[in-house]
């Protein structure tokens, strides 16, 4: 069974500030990729092409997890904690909106026993 947890953080910036915010998102990224239990981190930007017209926001983070316990640590971490309150969190941040979600690779119900069929 997989205990891998898949991050996708996206970030919208106030107008005039996507290279402030993309820069100050890229300096997380050394400490965070030393961390235990990373197993990807980067920071990326959204791209127009006609063969992904999807709606998204502009600034996106791809993550990979040992497993949720590493994944947790890394959001309490000091330096994480200060990013969403200078740059979400605060007024004067960088960060119009953002949305922090996380994913399995695993179908719902992967170890669940075959229930015999009925009738």
């Amino acid at each position: 069974m997989s205990k891998k947890v898949y991050c996708v953080a996206q970030f919208e910036p106030k107008p005039g500030r996507a290279k402030e915010l993309f820069a100050a998102l890229q300096a997380l990224e050394p400490n965070t990729l030393r961390e235990d239990g990373c197993l990807q981190y980067i920071v990326t930007r959204q791209l127009a092409s006609d063969f992904a017209p999807g709606k998204s926001m502009p600034i996106a983070f791809n993550e990979i997890w040992a497993d949720m316990a590493a994944f947790e640590a890394h959001c309490q971490r000091a330096e994480i904690q200060a990013f969403f309150a200078a740059h979400c969190e605060a007024q004067d941040g960088a960060a119009a909106d953002w949305n922090v979600c996380v994913y399995t690779d695993e179908p719902e119900d992967y170890d669940a026993p075959q229930l015999p069929s009925c009738c």
